[in-house]
This record gives structure tokens, C-alpha cells and sequence, in this order.
């Protein structure tokens, strides 16, 4: 090779590595365009009106915040986002960073990023310039690196790592922005503290479906002092439908299921700021938060028979490791109600089964019978006994008493019963026992709750059953809950599937710390994910995959011991305490003196 060829190579390449200005790189201001024409689109899809709408509205006002009804498509739009900054910026050969940050890491793991890697498939690349991404040193799980930028997912709860995120050319993203701690938002802000000067650019865009007027997302749209900086854009359910984002269908279903003027339908299908109604049992907030705890476990969609894959970032139950501890059956009154069985591990309802109306109660109570023969126990309890107990709603009472001759082990639940428990405060008592049942759950969902959290399925029947009841205090200082009978004439249905949880979690000693250990592990993988993403290290899946086998040993050795269900033997010890003999917990009583009856 001469030295004039020598020469033209060195000159090709020094060009095709030189900055280009934001006029040479087409699309650089324009992402819906480039979504519209670097995207091989499925047939019969496209932007939809609403995303582009926004997407146009980050470019015009740098801060941009959505909120609108579930199933809008706003991850979708912040991954073509993600991918349309990233390509732009790196064919200019300038300095760029994206953040992406949610309320959960679920959100980033499950939604956002999985996302990016299925468009980042459907990406033009020769329209775009350049090879498709190398998904073992480019396009990474939770990552993206190229030569002149990253983006990456970053927790929520870990504001420090985020004060770090400066560059010239600058994207954030909030995913379901709604529960994003203040402490966030203003460490963001110091990414945003150059913004503008000698040609640098920052921008950033909160989406999310809204909940309860509180927050800084919240105070953002509700035009707060401080906020100025921000545009909102309040996408209406008439404007979702119109672009095909819901249906009218849905919309009939879900004011079916949630009441037309509750909090959720409000939050989730209007895409309005509302809080939980002050007289409802559960706050909204509560629910949400056990719904993520759920997720956390199992990700979306639940199967008890698989392993959690450590790579994957979602846990299975394995049959053999969490035995099934209660079923709660809410029995169906009439042709348009349903049966309902819970199933619950700890203090988790892993599964939630519904069964249509049937005349004859042997044929429930034989379905009953058989989800305890497929839940039994590996081993007897010290009472000889294999099967979960079930909670049974006794009226009617056929099924109660056809599985009480069967010898199978059941507890009637008579919701008239009265009670002279109180509630943790000591001051409220109850009208009946269907009153406790509804209030002990709203205690242990309190976040102020110190035992074992409670996980229950993000389900959409379960979650308007448990937000509909409403309670008042009465005479004598105790709770009445709105009865089923009139909530049924409110919202036009029955409450079958929460009326089920309610039974089975009534009987807080049923926990198993099967919970505790689930999200202990969860939160201990998390923070090791986050701490190699702080440190900039690729989050490849042969990093994660390669100690499978060993994480997984490690996982059932650590595990904690369980110990068979079984009648409580409450006995005075030499040291003078009360424990069972069999499991040497503690009763919740305590007799006034040696001798005296057990109450």
C-alpha cells in the first residue's frame, strides 16, 4: 500500500469518527419522526396520537409530565425515546447519558427495558447508519454502552447514584412517576443545573397513570410553586379511546368492576388525581403497596410450579418450598356470584381460583376437598393431619358441615358472629366478626404494620372487591363494615374474591416468614444489580447466569425452617414463659397466674 492510499484510509476513518453538528444528524429534534420512519412498524400499528403528542411537547418544553388511563402506551413512547436520544446523539459523536429510574424496580426490570431490547429489534438500521447493537457488549439487560454515552437503569430509592448523571446531551426518564420519592426528583435536579449553557441539553419526561394527590408528580401537575419548569399533559380517556390506546369494552368492565366513582377507576381509567374514599376500609395506597410486594415475588404472571431463573429477575414458588398453609372459600348465593377460593402461603395470597354457581354444596365442598389433596402437606402435622385448613364462609353452611363428616380440616366463618376482639390500638372493638375480618387486613396492610408484610395479586376483581367496602363507627366504639348485601346494591356486584382473603388472613399466627425471606432476597440481589450499575460494570446475562446452580443451593440452604402446622400445646416452661411445646412460640395471651385456665 502506498502512502497516498495510507493516507485516504486515515482520512475515512477520521471522518467517520469526526462530531457532527445536531444539522447533519437527521432527526436530531425530531423523535416522532424517527419513531414514524426508523421503525419497521407491525402491520395495522404505528405512533398513536397521544404518544406523539407528548413526545413533540419533551422537544418543545425540555420537561415534560404525562399522565392519563392505563394502557396509554407510555413505556412504549419512552423506549422509542430512549432508543431515538441514544442514536441520534452517538451518530453526532457528542457526550450523552440516559437515565432511567421508576417508583419500582420492577417497572425498569419487567416493563421499560424489555421494551427497549423489542423495539430496538424492530429499529430501521439502514436508515439509521449503523450496524444493529451487540447485545453481549452493547445492548446489555438493564444497560445500553456505546462509544460516546450509556443509559441505565437506576433504583428509585438510591438517590445518590443518580447525582452522578451528567453530561452534555442529557435524557431522564420517570416511569410510573406517581410514587417516586421527593428525594429523587431533587437529586435529578443537580444533572439539570447546567442545562443550556454552552450548548449542552438536558431533558426530561415523568409518565405514569396517577393515584393519590400526593407527591411531587402530583404537585407537578397541580402546578405547585416550584414546578414551573414543567409542562404537563393530561391525556382523557376520550382521547385514549379515539387513538385506540382502550376500548369502550374496557372501559364498561372496569366501571363494572371498580364503581365508576372510585378511586381506582378515577386513577387507572380516567387518568385523574383521587384519593381512596376517607370512609373505605383499605386505602388504595395500601393495596398498591402489596400488589408490589407481589410482583416482587412473582412477577406478572404467576406459575407455582417453576424456579425463579436468577437471571430473569422474578422468583416462582416451588411447591415443595412453600406449602400452601390456609385456603379461604367464599361460597357464591346466587347464579351471578361466584365461588372463591384463596390460597394463602404466609402471609401471601399466592393464587386466587373462582368457580361458578352450583345448587349442590357436596359438589363445592368436593372441590374444596380437592385443591387440599393437591396442596397437602409432604408430611403429617402432630395431629396426623396432611391438609391445609380451609376457612369457610358457614352461610350457607352445606359445604362446612359436608367437609366436617368428610374429616377434613375446616373452619366455619359466620360473618353475624359477634366478637370482643379489639383493633391493635386497644380502643375500637367490632360489630361482628366480618368487621374484624375487614379491619385485620386494613392493620396489616398498614405500612406502620411490623410483622410479616402481606403480598397480595395485583389482580383487577380483587383489587376493586377490596377497595369497595366502606366502615363507620357506632355506638359503643366499635366498627361496623358496610355489609355485603348493600355493597352488592352500590356497586353492582358481590365482593366475592376479598371477602375470601379477608377469611383466610384473618388468623395473623399463620405466617410462615415465607415474605419476609422472599423480599429479603429480592431486596439483597437488587442492591447487588444497583451497586454494579453504580460502578458502571455491564449487567451481561453470563455475569448473572454464572453461579446459577450455586445461588440456587444457597437460596433452599438459607431458606428458613418450617415448621409442620400443627394444634399449639401452650405449656408453662421451667424458665417460667408460655410456649407451645411443639414450636416454642408464644400465645398472644398470658395467663394471670400458674394454673389458671387457658382463656
Amino acid at each position: 500500500m502506498t502512502l497516498v492510499d495510507d493516507r485516504q484510509v486515515f482520512l475515512a476513518v477520521a471522518r467517520a469518527f469526526r462530531p457532527r453538528t445536531a444539522e447533519q444528524v437527521p432527526y436530531w429534534s425530531d423523535p416522532v419522526g424517527w419513531a414514524r420512519d426508523c421503525i419497521r412498524w407491525p402491520r395495522g400499528q404505528g405512533l398513536r396520537e397521544s404518544q406523539a403528542r407528548f413526545m413533540a411537547n419533551l422537544i418543545e418544553h425540555k420537561r415534560e409530565a404525562v399522565r392519563g388511563p392505563h394502557g396509554l402506551g407510555k413505556t412504549t413512547a419512552a423506549s422509542l425515546l430512549v432508543l431515538w436520544f441514544a442514536l441520534t446523539r452517538e451518530a453526532a459523536g457528542v457526550n450523552w447519558k440516559i437515565g432511567t429510574t421508576a417508583s419500582a424496580w420492577q417497572q425498569l426490570t419487567h416493563y421499560l427495558w424489555p421494551e427497549i431490547h423489542e423495539w430496538a429489534e424492530l429499529v430501521d438500521w439502514a436508515k439509521v447508519g449503523r450496524k444493529p447493537f451487540n447485545d453481549r457488549r452493547e445492548l446489555l439487560k438493564w444497560e445500553l454502552n456505546l462509544r460516546h454515552g450509556r443509559a441505565w437503569a437506576m433504583a428509585s430509592d438510591r438517590p445518590a447514584a443518580m447525582e452522578g448523571a451528567h453530561a452534555d446531551h442529557l435524557l431522564i426518564i420517570f416511569d410510573e412517576a406517581k410514587e417516586i420519592p421527593s428525594a429523587t426528583w431533587d437529586a435529578i435536579e443537580g444533572a439539570f443545573s447546567t442545562a443550556g449553557e454552552g450548548g449542552t441539553e438536558a431533558f426530561a419526561l415523568a409518565i405514569s397513570t396517577p393515584a393519590e394527590p400526593l407527591g411531587r408528580f402530583y404537585e407537578i401537575h397541580a402546578r405547585a410553586f416550584g414546578t414551573e419548569d414543567w409542562h404537563t399533559t393530561h391525556v382523557r380517556l376520550k382521547d385514549a379511546i379515539n387513538d385506540g390506546s382502550v376500548t369502550d369494552e374496557w372501559v364498561e368492565q372496569h366501571k363494572r368492576l371498580w364503581g365508576e366513582k372510585s378511586a381506582i377507576y378515577q386513577n387507572r381509567v380516567l387518568g385523574e388525581f383521587a384519593s381512596s374514599a376517607t370512609d373505605g376500609v383499605i386505602p388504595l395506597t395500601w393495596l398498591t403497596a402489596a400488589n408490589d410486594r407481589w410482583r416482587a415475588m412473582f412477577g406478572d404472571e404467576h406459575d407455582p410450579g417453576k424456579e425463579r431463573d436468577p437471571t430473569d429477575g422474578t422468583w416462582r414458588i416451588l411447591a415443595d418450598d412453600a406449602p400452601v398453609d390456609r385456603l379461604g372459600v367464599d361460597i357464591a348465593e346466587g347464579g351471578g356470584d361466584n365461588s372463591t377460593i384463596a390460597f394463602r402461603v404466609g402471609n401471601v395470597i399466592t393464587e386466587i381460583k373462582r368457580y361458578p354457581f352450583v345448587d349442590n354444596p357436596v359438589d363445592l365442598a368436593t372441590i374444596v376437598m380437592e385443591e387440599q389433596k393437591a396442596h397437602q402437606l409432604p408430611e403429617p402435622t402432630v395431629t396426623g393431619q396432611r391438609y391445609p385448613k380451609a376457612i369457610v364462609d358457614s352461610q350457607p353452611s352445606g359445604v362446612f358441615h359436608f367437609m366436617r363428616k368428610a374429616h377434613r380440616p375446616v373452619e366455619g366463618f359466620v360473618a353475624a358472629e359477634g366478637t370482643k376482639m379489639k383493633d391493635l390500638s386497644g380502643e375500637f372493638g367490632f360489630l361482628n366478626k366480618r368487621a374484624l375480618a375487614w379491619w385485620n387486613l386494613r392493620e396489616m396492610l398498614d405500612p406502620s404494620w411490623t410483622g410479616e408484610p402481606v403480598a397480595l395479586p395485583p389482580d383487577d376483581k380483587l383489587t376493586g372487591d377490596l377497595l369497595a367496602p366502606r366502615y363507620r363507627e357506632i355506638t359503643g366504639g366499635r366498627i361496623q363494615v358496610e355489609m355485603k348485601e348493600e355493597i352488592r346494591k352500590r356497586i353492582g356486584r358481590s365482593t366475592d374474591d376479598g371477602d375470601a382473603v379477608v377469611m383466610v388472613m384473618l388468623d395473623r399466627n399463620a405466617g410462615s416468614g415465607f415474605a419476609s425471606y422472599m423480599l429479603a432476597e429480592v431486596r439483597k440481589r437488587d442492591e447487588e444489580v444497583g451497586q454494579m450499575a453504580d460502578e458502571g460494570r455491564p449487567l451481561s446475562k453470563g455475569e448473572l447466569a454464572i453461579d446459577r446452580e450455586r445461588a440456587r443451593l444457597a437460596r433452599l440452604a438459607a431458606r428458613p425452617t418450617r415448621v409442620p402446622r400443627h394444634d399449639h400445646l401452650y405449656v408453662r416452661q421451667p424458665d417460667g414463659a408460655i410456649r407451645c411445646n411443639v414450636c416454642q412460640g408464644t400465645p398472644a395471651w398470658v395467663p394471670k397466674a400458674p394454673g389458671e385456665p387457658n382463656p
